[in-house]
């Protein structure tokens, strides 16, 4: 079947799984179509790519959207959100040296306890912190944002710090940043390393946090709608997929082979799993919806959380809060995602904006094929009203 190619900019990380299984298990082809999937070094490279138009679309950084729709970044083009690609799989990772004064002050390291962890550090490094994060537009630095402003963090000189994913360990080695906050695998790496140990995941300062999008030029969503749609339906499919518990063997081993991120397989496996080695002395936390796809209508792209992003960026920059998050709140297009899955067995919301850290336990709400949404709380109990915020 003659297929329509795609040109797709994304980075080696565990999350780009959906795209890379629906090219290689033949999602893609199902819809008539073929990812021409393009590595990238760094996440400016990723949204240079599709913002001049080098490709159609990209694996992207769920906060660089809203933040270029306020003009912030250099770079003009508008874009859009028109699925989220993966919730969750980020680390926050210390050095060993951190790690040692840790252990010496009886810190227990249980992956779990953002306000213990927070005050720990606090205690542990009260000269300040440098952290590495991949890019300053991003989920990590909006995490250890709202991390910091709940703990005796507060109180500690923070540098944050750009670093590429795959440099991450080298840097935190080299002494350049004392922590960081990555998508897997490189968090991990770090640990097979041996120059640093985690923390704490992600999930436990936000757990249910969009973590990268499917993102278009807004003006090719618009005149490609019917591509786009095939794209959607085809990343959805690959998302289920990886949702399944039998998939997740095979996964490992796909996204593992050289082509794509060109490690161990057992790496791999492990955000997948959510069954992490957080220590160079093997110790292993189990912490189900590390990393989600799927579950929990994971891939529906919620007007409230791009309005989150636009309010957590206005109220640090010292932008009009009410226009940023009206300007977010246009960046993630349920209205595109809908429209590509309306017909098919897709578990869609009947809403498109929530009480972003309302739900303290798995819920079900409203929809087209009911819906369960996952816990989304906030681990300091902010609740964020898209219509009041």
């Amino acid at each position: 079947m003659k297929t329509v190619p795609l040109s797709v900019a994304y980075m080696p990380l565990v999350d780009a799984a959906p795209l890379i299984v629906a090219q290689e298990l033949g999602f893609a082809e199902g819809e008539g179509i073929t990812l021409d999937l393009i590595p990238a070094p760094s996440w400016s490279s990723v949204r240079d790519m599709l913002a001049f138009g080098r490709v159609d679309v990209a694996h992207l950084l769920s906060v660089v959207p809203v933040a270029m729709s306020l003009g912030l970044g250099g770079v003009a083009t508008a874009l859009s959100a028109v699925s989220v690609l993966s919730v969750n799989g980020n680390v926050i990772g210390i050095s060993r040296p951190l790690e040692a004064k840790l252990r010496g002050a009886g810190y227990p390291f249980d992956f779990a306890d953002a306000r213990a962890a927070g005050a720990a550090l606090a205690i542990a490094a009260p000269e300040g912190l440098t952290i590495g994060v991949p890019f300053p537009f991003s989920m990590h630095v909006e995490l250890l944002h709202v991390w910091r402003a709940a703990t005796p963090l507060a109180c500690v000189p923070l540098e944050i710090r750009t670093v590429p994913p795959p440099m991450m360990a080298d840097a935190l080695a080299a002494g350049e940043i004392d922590a960081f906050c990555v998508g897997e695998p490189w968090g991990s790496v770090s640990v097979e390393s041996n120059v640093g140990a985690l923390l704490l995941p992600g999930k436990a300062i936000w757990s249910f946090a969009p973590e990268k999008v499917l993102a278009t030029r807004e003006t090719w969503a618009e005149t490609e709608m019917q591509l786009l749609g095939r794209l959607i339906r085809a990343v959805w499919r690959a998302g289920r997929w990886l949702s399944e518990p039998a998939s997740r063997t095979a996964a490992a081993e796909l996204l593992a082979k050289s082509a794509w991120l060109d490690m161990p397989a057992e790496v791999v496996d492990r955000s997948l799993a959510g069954h992490l080695t957080i220590s160079s002395d093997g110790e292993l936390r189990d912490l189900p919806g590390f990393l989600e796809f799927h579950r929990g209508a994971a891939g529906f792209p919620w007007r409230s959380q791009g309005k989150w992003i636009g309010h957590q960026i206005a109220t640090r920059t010292g932008l009009k809060t009410a226009d940023a998050v009206a300007s977010a709140g246009h960046v993630f297009r349920s209205d595109l995602y809908r429209a590509a899955l309306d017909g098919t067995s897709a578990e869609l919301p009947g809403a498109s904006e929530k009480l972003e850290g309302s739900l303290t336990h798995r819920t079900a709400v409203g929809s087209v094929g009911g819906v369960v949404l996952e816990r989304d709380a906030f681990f300091d109990g902010r609740i964020f009203d898209p219509y009041d915020p």
